[in-house]
């Protein structure tokens, strides 16, 4: 077999979208965070200064951790971690010290960022145990603290961006290889200890794109971040959103009125999360019908008819994905079809809580059995879903056991049952 040398080539890397996006709409509003707000010239700025003081501490392919809510800053690490090189580690904020401890030298990253409200899980830490140099507070001027536990030694977030000697040349928007490793996210370890999940900039960056076409993302895009940006890198929005230059809108906390309050004065089209935050929406005392449309995207479980029902009522359409963080989150959706429109509401509804068809960076879902033969196509008969294409992970970090296993017959096994339908959907079964 002939290799074909073409040097007008360049890696693929989501790092691009924001370099892009800088250089066309640097005067565009980017990001947004209670009285703070980036154009996109302040975002990439932010991410170049950022990177070159990571670069300075670490070596090529290091870790470096985040452990914060949806915040500026954490959005921010998306790019200038990689930038410098790095490997972004983006923590559970909701985790325990315990299982903060276990991932921190399983990492063995090498920074830590967190948010000052944080500390507190960190102060359980015993650090010695970890390869960590340095500890970087984050504060949020949106919320007031309690003090930073004693016994945390932490540079403040404005000191580290502030160290001399890192150079004022801009760090390059791409790498040599785009199959290097971008991030390395852990799973929730219900059967046992989180497996630490490596995602390549050629998977995030055609993630991304499969993302902004599914999502509808353009330029008037306004999106709200309740979906926590550790979850698989926020589905990839961190990068989908900013490769239209859309505006990312941060949410620390997903509350009623908080989330009613962004979508009334910020006008927010489009954002995502688990079914509790389609219900956290429809059954808030502030819902009422909007003047504009909002897209939800959801995953985790079905949407219920009654909740379809209650929030088209007020103008809001909903999208039914599947997916693991093994695979960049999102990999198949139900692709809406118009001859639906003729159904009851629990009709249609049951059409929509299928998980749906590969998505347009993806491949076809199969389901199989124990020999991996295809099982019929009749919406019934239970096989196992199996996965593969650009937007399945390189492998699991320092694990070639469970990633052998993991891709056993070239396709990732995801241990999930489900049924193959003859309209080719697949749906999850328990």
């Amino acid at each position: 077999m002939t290799t074909i040398e073409l040097p007008n080539e360049t890696p693929l890397s989501p790092l691009r979208f924001l370099q892009r996006s800088a250089e066309v709409f640097g005067q565009k509003t980017a990001i947004i965070h209670g009285g703070r707000s980036y154009t996109y010239r302040d975002f990439a700025a932010e991410a170049q200064r950022l990177a070159k003081v990571i670069k300075s501490r670490i070596q090529p392919g290091d870790r470096v951790a985040f452990l914060c809510p949806n915040v500026p800053e954490l959005l921010i690490a998306h790019y200038a971690v990689p930038l410098a090189g790095g490997v972004l580690v983006a923590l559970n904020s909701r985790m325990t010290a315990r299982e903060l401890q276990y991932i921190l030298e399983h990492s063995e990253a090498r920074l830590l960022f967190a948010d000052s409200e944080l500390l507190r899980t960190v102060a359980g830490l015993d650090l010695d145990l970890t390869q960590l140099l340095e500890v970087v507070e984050v504060p949020d001027s949106t919320i007031s603290y309690l003090e930073v536990p004693a016994g945390v030694a932490t540079t403040q977030y404005a000191d580290f961006l502030a160290a001399p000697g890192c150079g004022d040349a801009d760090l390059p928007w791409g790498v040599q290889d785009e199959r290097t490793p971008i991030t390395l996210n852990y799973t929730s370890g219900t059967t046992g200890k989180p497996k630490g999940v490596l995602y390549s900039h050629r998977g995030a960056y055609l993630n991304s794109l499969g993302e902004t076409i599914h999502n509808q993302f353009t330029g008037a895009t306004r999106y709200l971040w309740t979906l926590p940006m550790f979850h698989c890198n926020g589905w990839c929005t961190t990068w989908a959103v900013t490769a239209v230059a859309g505006v990312h809108i941060c949410l620390r906390a997903v509350r009623a009125d908080a989330v009613w309050d962004a979508i009334d004065t910020l006008g927010v089209t489009n954002l995502c999360g688990a079914p509790t935050v389609c219900s956290i929406i429809a059954d808030a005392p502030q819902a009422h019908e909007l003047k504009a449309p909002l897209r939800i995207t959801t995953a985790g479980a079905p949407p219920s008819p009654a909740i379809i029902t209650s929030l088209e009522s007020i103008g809001i359409s909903v999208v039914h994905v599947y997916g693991l963080t093994e695979v960049y989150g999102p990999y198949t959706i139900c692709e809406y079809q118009t001859e639906w429109d003729d159904l009851s509401t629990q009709d249609r509804a049951v059409k929509i809580s299928r998980q749906g068809v590969g998505m347009l960076q993806a491949e076809t879902a199969r389901i199989v059995d124990l020999d991996m033969n295809d099982v019929p196509a009749d919406g019934a008969t239970l096989g196992e879903i199996v996965l593969r294409g650009n937007n399945v992970m390189l492998g699991y970090f320092k694990d070639p056991e469970a990633t052998a296993d993991a891709f056993r017959g070239g396709w990732f096994h995801t241990g999930d049952l489900g049924v193959m339908h003859p309209d080719g959907y697949i749906q999850l079964k328990d």
